[in-house]
Formats: structure tokens, C-alpha cells, sequence
């Protein structure tokens, strides 16, 4: 467990910040009130293992009484390094992409189950979405009940989808809450 070198907290940061935009900001600055601490402490991001974890910094101190190989995770777990040094985003950063999230889009309720089979949201799927998203943009995508069930990365614009026929892509996907299930043991 380390903490992030130059190129490695730009890689995180510019990720997160596609997903959240200025809301980075909460993200980074949230206080912690774990420990008994009675002032809270803050969040930080530890890399261990080519995974990247957002834990408080009262649990980080703890955790140095443990040893590095016996050390499993710690935190929430919010993506991980690929061997060629991009950094991908894994579906349990998912709340706190949800929490802090600039775009989002809505799933019909019938739609949902295909978009948890890990496959694009269809522009007949959408429900709602919100203004002034771009092509490539980070968009974090919700049941009509509000429910986070992934995230992915706009492939038109708000503007385009209101042209665009009905099986158009208009989310590729990235990450979902069905990935809990497809992939158990990799999590």
C-alpha cells in the first residue's frame, strides 16, 4: 500500500474528473469520520497490487501494522492498473461516481436488464438524460427509480440523440452492477 506517484494521480484525476467533472473536488476534500479520532480526517487514494483504493486516512494508519503480502484490500477499490499503464475504472467506484456524477442518464425499466448484461444503451432504451452532454463524456447511468446501475462514455452528444434513430448507440459501456455476478472471481 503506497501512495500515488505524479503520473499515476494524474491518470486517476483525469478519469474521475470525465465522470465528475468539478464535483472532483468534493471527492477529494470529503472528511472521514472514521476512527476515534475526534476531528475528521480526510480521504486519499493508496495503490496496492495495480489496484487503486479511495480509503479514509485513519484506516491507512491502521493498516500499517499489517504486511504488505497479508494485506488483501483496504477501502473501496475504485479501479485498477492494466499491465500496459492505463488506468481503468471497475464497477465499485460506482457510488461514488453516482454521488458526484455531471452526467447521467435513465433506463427505461425494460432496458435495464440489457444494459446489466453489459451491453450499450440503445437511444430506444433512454428514459431521461440530461443536458449539455458531449460525445466522450463520462456518464453515469440510473434505473427511473434512481438506481446507479453502471457507467460508460457517451458516444453522442444530448443535441445528436434527439435525431438519432431508435437503435443508435447512444452510452458505450463500461461498467455495470451486473458485473457482480459475471464476474465474481475477479472482483
Amino acid at each position: 500500500m503506497r501512495p500515488l506517484d505524479e503520473t499515476e494521480t494524474t491518470a486517476v484525476f483525469e478519469k474521475l474528473f470525465k465522470f465528475v467533472g468539478n464535483n472532483l473536488k468534493n471527492i477529494v476534500e470529503n472528511p472521514s469520520h472514521e476512527g476515534p479520532e475526534s476531528n475528521p480526517g480526510r480521504y486519499c487514494f493508496r495503490l496496492h497490487k495495480n489496484k487503486m483504493y479511495y480509503v479514509s486516512e485513519a484506516l491507512v494508519k491502521r493498516a500499517t501494522n499489517v504486511a504488505r503480502p497479508n494485506l488483501v484490500s483496504l477501502g473501496t477499490c475504485i479501479g485498477k492498473y492494466t499491465h500496459g499503464g492505463s488506468f481503468h475504472l471497475t464497477v465499485q467506484a460506482l457510488n461514488l461516481l453516482a454521488a458526484n456524477a455531471k452526467h447521467k442518464v435513465w433506463l427505461k425499466p425494460q432496458s435495464e436488464m440489457s444494459f446489466l448484461y453489459g451491453n450499450h444503451v440503445l437511444k430506444s432504451a433512454l428514459g431521461r438524460i440530461t443536458e449539455n452532454i458531449a460525445a466522450g463524456d463520462g456518464v453515469v447511468v440510473f434505473s427511473m427509480s434512481d438506481v446507479p446501475l453502471g457507467f460508460g462514455i457517451a458516444a453522442k452528444s444530448t443535441q445528436d440523440c434527439r435525431k438519432l434513430d431508435p437503435n443508435g448507440i447512444v452510452v458505450l459501456h463500461q461498467g455495470d452492477i451486473g458485473e457482480y455476478l459475471r464476474m465474481e472471481d475477479e472482483l
